[in-house]
């Protein structure tokens, strides 16, 4: 081997290892913020009125536990109203909403398809209209929320937060090894980077659903998050600003997983190609005000942004390792595999190991969750095809629908062993 192919692979590894380590290490150190719980108290009176949107394509086997559910929350029927965003539908998901009293907005377009598309159509319709809002929270059809959700919400309006976003729960984490897999991604993520970083004074990542935002501050920005992670996307606008989103860890909602890995991966393919396109928008943006303004905050929002490199962190830090012990004793490998000491390699396999049922421990999951544990490595490694292939087709805008069929109460959720 020449010595200027040595160089070159030496560089490389050189750098891959520093760039391993050096997100390794961040989220370890920011993790450890996530091991407390200070659970906030309500100490306003409901007082702010919610427009509650529902948006739904097509939901009609899964839309009545929800409206049900939404209609019987611990907050004052007055203050608060639900729109169901029929968007394209040709089932009987309109039909289901107005038998349950609720209101009903129809959209029916031949193109801008998708989520984002159809919140911007509603928020039009309700500034339009006669009735004022103090804030718009959003739901997907076929979630399921805490009744306690509105008051959090109200309470941390009332204390000059923005932008909320509750906690993401599973609504069927023991369907299939699938939905136990990210559930547990789920609980793992809620408590090690979303409270971690309420702990922190930082922002949190929006989740799509369960998000609470005050009416205000929409009229000044308007609706333009259009992508396929229009959460992202609006949370990157929000944190470029200087308003940072609040995680609400007292305020839940019931989401439904896809069974089966197909339909997973489906779902995850969207959320990557959002993400991938959200970054290229506001990543580079963040970083450099986040040096000139010397901004912790503004820096973790883009290192979110780069979600997709965490999936790669977990397989790097387990090759780093297994390069350090096995690697051949050349010089030139040598060098390369002893760039940093096998201890630092070892603690953080041994973080990555243990990180995922500590956070389910500190959440008090079921015993049943911790029995997905042994597949979720193999849950893992599925999202490396997902994430290369988002990547080369991060452009892409259409939307692919998941369809639901969990018709659970929230008692159900909540009284299963």
């Amino acid at each position: 081997m020449n010595s200027m192919l040595k160089d070159v692979i030496t560089i490389i590894f050189i750098a891959l290892q520093a760039l391993t380590a050096i997100f390794g290490a961040y989220q370890i150190v920011f993790s450890l913020f996530g091991l407390s719980y200070r659970k906030h108290r309500i100490t306003t009176a409901p007082s702010k009125r919610f427009a509650v949107l529902v948006a739904a394509h097509n939901e009609a086997n899964v839309l009545s536990p929800l409206l049900e559910n939404l209609l019987h929350l611990d907050y004052p029927s007055e203050l608060y109203d639900v729109y169901v965003i029929a968007d394209n539908c040709t089932d009987d998901t309109a039909s289901i909403a107005r038998a349950h009293g609720v209101r009903v907005a129809q959209r029916n377009t031949v193109d801008q398809h998708g989520k984002g598309y159809a919140i911007r159509w509603m928020l039009d319709r309700l500034q339009a209209g006669s009735r004022s809002y103090d804030a718009v929270v959003m739901f997907d059809a076929d979630n399921l929320v805490s009744e306690n959700f509105l008051r959090v919400m109200n309470d941390r309006l009332s204390n000059g937060k923005r932008v909320i976003q509750g906690y993401l729960d599973s609504k069927n984490p023991y369907d299939s090894w699938v939905t136990v897999s990210m559930a547990i991604s789920y609980w793992y993520t809620n408590r090690m980077w979303q409270l971690a970083r309420r702990n922190l004074g930082l922002s949190c990542a929006l989740g799509g659903t369960g998000l609470c935002i005050d009416m205000t501050l929409l009229q000044e920005l308007g609706w333009d998050a259009t992508g396929l992670a229009e959460d992202t996307e609006f949370g990157a606008k929000c944190v470029g600003l200087g308003i940072y989103p609040e995680w609400a860890h007292e305020a839940r909602i019931y989401d439904e997983k896809p069974v089966t890995l197909r339909a997973s991966m489906r779902q995850r393919l969207r959320w990557m190609q959002g993400h991938f396109a959200c970054a290229e928008t506001y990543a580079s943006r963040l970083i450099v005000d986040s040096v000139r303004e010397r901004n912790l905050a503004k820096l973790d929002a883009a290192v979110y942004l780069f979600q997709p490199a965490s999936f790669l962190v977990i397989f790097l830090t387990g090759f780093m390792l297994y390069w350090q012990v096995t690697a051949p004793s050349t010089a030139l490998f040598a060098s390369v595999a002893h760039l940093l000491p096998t201890w630092f390699w070892i603690l953080v396999n041994l973080f990555v190991v243990i990180q995922m049922p500590l956070a389910m421990i500190l959440e008090r999951v079921n015993w049943r969750g911790f029995l997905g544990l042994p597949l979720f490595p193999f849950f893992m490694m599925t999202w490396f095809p997902v994430t290369l292939i988002a990547l080369f087709t991060r452009h892409n805008k259409t939307w692919a629908h998941t369809k639901h069929s969990r018709a659970l109460s929230l008692h159900q959720v909540r009284s299963k062993p």
